[in-house]
């Protein structure tokens, strides 16, 4: 296999030898070409290179993940806003939030996403999946997604009805604990929310801890176990610091276009391979809607206002957008101890450190947030709309110091938001960053939802088992009320949770982007598969979704190969 690195000429698989094309250098032809080595790229070039008479080229716009903030755990305060490992994109100023603009990290290296993000193992609701059938998308329901999710999976619980063992995808208990979220979680059923040990059965109401993609106290990104195993197959090719440029194009059987390879820059240099079969993004919600925009795919008056020439009008590329925005609500309490303290003093960093060197354990391996919680807004939703994510700690904004005050933050999110944004062209330039704009809280139902949450939150935090410790709010500030003030104060500390989806929508209505087999409506040989094809966003974290979404469309793309 050719990987990235190697700074010479890089061969392809099976001894075909480059050749130019102009001044662009040309790799040749592959089976499939996979655009982005994130979660679903990863899995993809595992899954199609499993046949060995298959070539498959996977390309990267970010490095390797070798560094070592890829791997502990509590590295993702290293690598969100580093170039070496987050595309750096920030949104839009949104009115939802007042004018703020936030930072939007995306990964770029090898394993996206789950090398940066917070480790958590969520699959959402049995409902999502069934809407998305329900809405037209045959094959996506519950009951259909469910092996989906096993077959990947290596849960701590072993082999059951819900659960898979032995697969790539590892999923292990934390190895610390907060009393402070103890607390918390039993003012939470104090409220009526039950405790559950497990929120991945398709009904995730309840708090507890989360599960983690984790193993042994180190993090279990994609790359970690889909890619890394196979890079020694022959039949793949991988490529670091490929930045995809646009998709080529020749004219099919039927008359439509069909995509036949991609133009990129490899290290600066200009580069094109061609696909036999297909060539399928994998670039996430942000990068492949750009992609296909830069290719001349995508609204027709904004390509033209962007002067790049309409391959095929496709209104929605781009369109619908949807996000989990968290409220990050900020308790000052008393007689317990908190990261903040710890963080903010040498001794307690080093006894961090220690602990995680010879343990695996400790603050060292946190993901971000260690306490979740599905809740209902009001009574009358049928499933929770909500999902805290409880942290033993507190800060101004990310990336900032922990206070030096005990405390805690309870961030809550509107799962099932209404708000839709768009990404969109802010030049025909491949390098330049695309306009971002999520437009959250612009549905008055979500501003709604963000007024009851924060009620919410505080008859959890005035419910008696976190009385002992004196929580004080902080932030909103216990002197706001009603509806409008709260949702205004939500806008002021909000952040995303880093979950856009939708941006490629599945479904057979002229605003959609792909059908239910992930193929581009009115293009040949051409998919996308990643979280941009979500048609609703799902009840929770949305990294697991994704993986089982590029291991359905694994299988689809063999099947449609074989005829």
């Amino acid at each position: 296999m050719a990987e990235d690195s190697r700074r010479g000429g890089v061969g392809s698989a099976d001894g075909r030898q480059e050749s130019r094309q102009g001044s662009r250098q040309n790799l040749g032809e592959y089976d499939y070409i996979v655009v982005g080595a994130g979660s679903a790229g990863c899995v993809l070039a595992n899954r199609l290179s499993a046949d060995p008479k298959t070539s498959v080229l996977l390309l990267e716009a970010g490095g390797r993940d070798d560094w070592i903030w890829f791997k502990i755990p509590i590295g993702y305060l290293y690598c969100m806003g580093n170039p070496r490992a987050d595309w750096g994109f920030r949104t839009a100023e949104d009115e939802g939030l007042n004018g703020r603009s936030l930072a939007y990290p995306r990964g770029r290296v090898l394993g996206g996403c789950s090398s940066i993000n917070g480790m958590i193992y969520m699959r959402g609701q049995a409902r999502d999946y069934d809407g998305w059938r329900q809405m037209g998308n045959a094959g996506w329901g519950w009951d259909e997604v469910l092996p989906y999710f096993r077959r990947s999976e290596d849960h701590y619980r072993g082999e059951t009805e819900l659960h898979g063992a032995g697969g790539e995808w590892r999923v292990e208990k934390q190895r610390l604990h907060w009393e402070i979220l103890d607390a918390f979680r039993d003012a939470a059923v104090a409220c009526g929310i039950p405790a559950t040990d497990d929120f991945n059965t398709g009904d995730n109401e309840g708090v507890g801890l989360f599960d983690v993609n984790q193993r042994r106290g180190r993090r279990w990104s994609a790359s970690t176990a889909f890619l890394r195993p196979v890079l020694d197959r022959p039949n793949l090719t991988v490529m670091t610091h490929a930045q995809a440029e646009r998709l080529l194009f020749g004219d099919g059987e039927d008359g439509r276009p069909r995509c036949r390879g991609l133009a990129f820059r490899r290290d600066g240099e200009p580069v094109e391979a061609q696909a036999r079969g297909e060539v399928i993004l994998a670039a996430g919600a942000i990068g492949s809607p750009q992609i296909l925009q830069l290719s001349g795919i995508g609204p027709g008056a904004l390509l033209q206002e962007q002067e790049i020439a309409v391959r095929h009008a496709l209104p929605g590329v781009g369109e619908n957008l949807q996000d989990h925005l968290q409220i990050r609500a900020v308790y000052r309490v008393e007689g317990v101890k908190t990261l903040n303290q710890q963080a903010n003093s040498w001794l307690g960093k080093a006894q961090m450190a220690l602990e995680y060197a010879l343990f695996r354990s400790g603050p060292l391996t946190m993901a971000p947030s260690q306490l979740g919680a599905f809740a209902r807004s009001d009574p009358a939703q049928d499933t929770p709309n909500l999902e805290y994510h409880v942290q033993p700690l507190s800060l101004d904004a990310f990336g900032e110091p922990l206070h030096r005050f005990p405390a805690f933050t309870a961030s809550v999110c509107n799962l099932r938001p209404e708000s839709r944004g768009r990404v969109r062209l802010a030049s025909p330039d491949p390098a330049a960053a695309p306009e971002i704009r999520p437009n959250y809280l612009s549905a008055p139902a979500d501003r709604l939802v963000a007024a009851q949450s924060l009620r919410l939150t505080r008859r959890i935090c005035a419910a008696e088992p976190l009385a002992r410790y004196r929580p004080v709010e902080i932030k909103p500030g216990p002197e706001l009320d009603g509806d409008e003030v709260l949702a205004r104060a939500a806008g002021d500390i909000a952040t995303t949770i880093f979950h856009p989806v939708g941006t490629c929508r599945m479904g057979s209505d002229a605003e959609a982007v792909v059908d239910a087999r992930l193929r581009v409506h009115g293009v040949g040989s051409l998919r996308v598969v990643d979280a941009s094809v979500m048609p609703t966003i799902t009840s929770g974290n949305t990294n697991s979704p994704t993986i089982m979404i590029a291991e359905k469309a694994s299988d689809m793309i063999r099947e449609d190969a074989r005829g």
